[in-house]
């Protein structure tokens, strides 16, 4: 079942309105990684030691992420010995709760006139995913950055639609790497 919910999690990770989340290093120097690799068993890390992603998903997360940072960003994908950086993800699913309350006033009640109130209540479950893209500095085996995205999940998608999601998702949690800048605005006293 839960190999099922990750599977759907990094699939349905549709084009939702929230903003990843990032972090960094400060210290690190984003300019000297060129070149990249994979951890090995990278959707096996110790958050998510349940979890197995099958070989379609694992395939499209990866070559999302290899085409990242390949042909955006121009980093080379090498054997991981000559790799600046190791490239580690995993994905997660969590149950929310959706609760709508709202009260319904009305103005006569049994041949009186007056204001009374009923209130109405609503609850929904829902699946939220999350993925999670780290990137690790191989030399020092430190973690330098981490972006994370996590939307409501969407069922019943076809193999594209799986492909453009993850193709999204990962194009917007990989589009703060490297970390930019905060620009300076100059301002002048005339």
């Amino acid at each position: 079942m839960k190999n099922i919910l990750i599977v759907a999690a990094l699939t349905l990770l549709t084009a939702c309105t929230q903003t990843p989340d990032w972090d960094y290093d400060k210290s690190a120097n984003f300019s000297n990684f060129k070149t990249f690799a994979w951890v090995e068993n990278a959707s096996l890390t110790k958050d998510t030691t349940n979890y197995q992603i099958n070989g379609l998903m694992e395939k499209r997360v990866r070559t999302a992420v290899n085409n990242e940072l390949s042909q955006t960003l121009g980093m080379s994908l090498v054997d991981p010995a000559q790799a600046d950086v190791l490239v580690n993800y995993h994905a997660s699913v969590d149950k929310e709760l959706e609760v709508d309350s709202f009260n319904v006033g009305y103005g006569a009640r049994w041949g009186y006139w007056g204001t009374g109130f009923q209130r109405d209540i609503s609850a929904r479950e829902y699946e939220v995913g999350t993925l999670v893209i780290d990137i690790i500095d191989r030399e020092s085996n430190q973690l330098v950055w981490r972006g994370a995205k996590e939307g409501r999940l969407k069922k019943k998608q076809s193999p594209e639609q799986r492909e453009a999601s993850i193709k999204e998702t990962v194009a917007n949690i990989l589009s703060n790497f490297p970390p930019q800048k905060q620009q300076l605005v100059k301002i002048s006293v005339k």
